[in-house]
């Protein structure tokens, strides 16, 4: 991992890793039902337009190249009743 919660005036990135050469800008929703949908549908086309300029402003500010960049969405769905946790690791959205 290259950084947590990475912030500027504009969002957040929550996840910022490496894989192999790729840099992988991971977005991760937690929700405690899916009554309103499963926590990978909460990341919608603009959240990943969103996403994208985000990552382009971090890269901005590295030295380092990437040979390219993937957004990963981790989803968890945490049954408050159980406290079990399910964790699902989507790979590159778009």
């Amino acid at each position: 991992m290259l950084e947590r919660n990475w912030r500027c005036r504009w969002g957040e990135l929550d996840i910022i890793a490496c894989d192999g050469s790729t840099l992988v800008v991971v977005e991760v929703k937690t929700r405690t039902g899916d009554r309103f949908g499963t926590p990978a549908e909460a990341v919608t086309p603009a959240k990943y337009r969103r996403l994208r300029r985000l990552a382009g402003l971090w890269l901005d500010e590295q030295s380092r190249g990437f040979a390219a960049v993937r957004f990963d969405v981790v989803a968890v769905l945490l049954d408050l009743r159980t406290d079990a946790l399910a964790l699902t690791h989507i790979r590159g959205i778009s």
